[in-house]
């Protein structure tokens, strides 16, 4: 008996061309952007271009000829003459250049670490027993610092320091006359009045960023703390600073920069004396540039200073990063 070999027919799934076309221009799309979102690059680097021209203009070009100036002694008038890297061992080696580093660092102390430490307490404070409209007034009145020109609260300052200022003063009435002096014309305490001035400046900047990160932390994990029995520092330390890591990271980074960078307050008050008491790398810049014309001098000094700004910076800005 023969057998019969039965063919089962192959079942194909029938092709929708137009799914096909509509995929294919999908994807088309996707490779090639059509010209509407060419023109809208177009217009938004367009309207980019102005700031980045400045920014290049007034920020990189600068930066680039500090650096390149930095290899030459030059009087900014006359002819260039080469030196290398001789500007940068002169700052390391002449100990009044090294002295304005030292003092940036010292003011380091009274420009950052203080006002974020008092911003944290005062913030945590505010946040805890003044919520309200006592607190928005509060925050106002230490905000007013920020309001008030660099130049103006170091003539302010000057003032209430003098000898003859309202800080002595004060002093005199409530019977310390033994410790009154011209505190902005004191050696050994000149560089702490003028990070007073900055502790003052800078406080109602941080309290109130502080402040404001305080405010998105989940109440509930205060509740709880306080359930299981935590005290208000159990909860500072335990919730509130942990939790403001990013914030506090801000706050460093901008008042390091302050610390660092300073030149406003430092020049009104003090000039940079007496001697070289309070003298900073931005004091001793414009001396050199515009006072001694050494130009070469100056921008070395300049570089410097921007290398010891990023070295802070970069490592406070990652850690912030990598806890947030």
């Amino acid at each position: 008996m023969n057998e019969s070999r039965v063919t089962m027919p192959v079942i194909t799934k029938p092709t929708n061309t137009a799914d096909n076309g509509t995929e294919a221009t999908t994807l088309t799309r996707r490779l090639l952007p059509n010209k509407k979102d060419r023109r809208g690059a177009i217009i938004g680097w367009l309207f980019t271009m102005p700031a980045l021209v400045m920014y290049a203009a007034f920020v990189i070009l600068p930066l680039l000829l500090s650096i390149y100036y930095s290899f030459f002694r030059w009087n900014g008038i006359g002819p260039m003459t080469w030196v290398g890297l001789k500007n940068y061992l002169t700052i390391l080696e002449v100990p009044n250049l090294l002295m304005t580093i030292v003092n940036a660092f010292k003011l380091v102390l009274f420009f950052s670490f203080i006002p974020v430490i008092l911003g944290l307490i005062v913030a945590s404070i505010i946040h805890r027993i003044a919520p309200g409209r006592f607190g928005s007034i509060t925050r106002t009145i230490l905000f007013l610092p920020q309001v008030i020109p660099l130049v103006a609260a170091g003539i302010i300052w000057g003032w209430l320091l003098a000898l003859p200022g309202l800080v002595n003063q004060i002093l005199e009435s409530v019977g310390l006359e033994t410790i009154v002096r011209a505190w902005l014309g004191d050696f050994d305490w000149a560089l702490p009045a003028v990070g007073l001035i900055g502790i003052w400046v800078l406080l109602g900047f941080c309290t109130v960023l502080l402040l404001t990160g305080i405010t998105k932390i989940d109440p509930a994990l205060y509740e709880s703390a306080r359930i299981d029995g935590a005290n208000w520092f159990e909860e500072f330390i335990s919730i509130t600073v942990p939790l403001l890591r990013y914030e506090i990271g801000v706050c460093l980074t901008v008042t390091v920069i302050n610390a660092l960078a300073a030149f406003d307050i430092v020049y009104v008050s003090t000039a940079g004396g007496p001697g070289n008491s309070t003298a900073v790398p931005g004091i001793q810049i414009y001396i050199l540039a515009f006072t001694e014309q050494r130009i070469g001098l100056a921008s070395a000094l300049a570089v410097l200073l921007m290398i010891l700004v990023l070295v802070v910076i970069l490592p406070i800005q990652r850690l912030s990063r990598e806890v947030k």
